[in-house]
């Protein structure tokens, strides 16, 4: 079931983006590196799909869980001892889990149905991690996908299916466009220490890595190119390490790329892992700082371990 959705989300996106061009502005491509492989191992399985993850500080990891149907989904909560239990339930289209100082943001209405038929019932929730409470920060977007937070506090959603795939969320809950120039938008993270929103596309024809200026968001932003057709990767969820290189889950393909942004190389770090969807390093107690936690459709959370220096 979840690889039917999977590939029937991919067939759809394929239609609606088939005329997107990645617009040869700024992209660096260059020769493939070779990345000593990460250890992989899986600290949970028997979920449903999910679709993406956060730590909140406190010893637990925070899972966004989807049904088939993208409506009764839910917010996880997985302890470093293995415990496991509901955080909140009941949300149509669960998406990205950004977790700033207490609060959990999460994005609901990310549905492939709500993107086609341009039905803005989409938000940003916020869960008070002291109290259990969920409050909303915004209303009518359309299949909020990623999530990240800029400097002076707006947020920025995206949108990997239909037009206008990135959105910028003020404090009034004015939407508008941001960084024009890219499509199929999925994955999101505000790289501070560069001052850069860096962000991934899933359907377009390459597969791309771009870092958009926060100081000119409306200029072409500078773009890595993944090996690979896109669809055929569906570059999903993304991260930035400690070391300014983003790390991103091919949900298609299987395995997370390691791309800098610099040079323009990538590299696979872990494959054979289907329909990964998202990616974390570790933060709090409990979890290891140095692994990336990679959730998937497959309902499982896999920790990836660098080698050894």
């Amino acid at each position: 079931m979840t690889i039917f959705r999977t590939a029937s989300r991919a067939l759809t996106a394929m239609a609606v983006t088939a005329t997107a061009a990645v617009l040869p502005v700024n992209i660096a491509v260059a020769e493939p590196v070779s990345c000593a492989p990460w250890a992989q191992h899986t600290v949970a399985a028997g979920y449903g799909i999910l679709e993406n993850l956060g730590f909140d500080g406190r010893g637990n990891l925070l899972l966004a869980q989807q049904s088939v149907t993208g409506s009764a989904g839910s917010l996880q909560r997985l302890g470093a001892d293995g415990s496991t239990s509901v955080v909140v339930d009941d949300i149509d289209g669960p998406g990205a889990i950004l977790v700033i100082g207490g609060i959990a943001y999460f994005t609901a209405g990310n549905s492939a149905a709500s993107a086609l038929t341009d039905r803005a019932d989409g938000s940003i929730r916020a869960l008070h991690l002291d109290t259990g409470a969920v409050t909303t920060v915004a209303t009518g977007l359309t299949m909020p996908n990623g999530l990240a937070q800029l400097p002076n506090g707006d947020f920025v959603v995206s949108r990997d299916i239909g037009a206008g795939t990135l959105t910028r969320v003020g404090a009034d809950n004015t939407a508008t466009p941001y960084a024009p120039s890219l499509s199929s938008t999925n994955g999101l993270a505000f790289d501070r220490p560069r001052n850069r929103l860096v962000v991934s596309t899933t359907f377009t024809p390459e597969s791309v890595v771009a870092a958009v200026d926060y100081a000119d968001s409306d200029s072409p932003p500078r773009q890595v190119v993944i090996p690979g057709a896109g669809p055929l990767n569906a570059a999903d969820d993304l991260t930035v390490g400690p070391d300014g290189k983003a790390y991103v889950a091919l949900n298609v393909a299987g395995r997370i790329e390691q791309v800098d942004l610099e040079t323009g190389q990538t590299c696979p770090i872990a494959d054979g892992l289907p329909l990964s969807s998202s990616a974390r390093f570790g933060s709090g107690p409990g979890w290891d700082p140095n692994a990336l936690y990679v959730t998937s459709f497959l309902g499982t959370v896999t920790r990836l371990t660098p080698p050894a220096p």
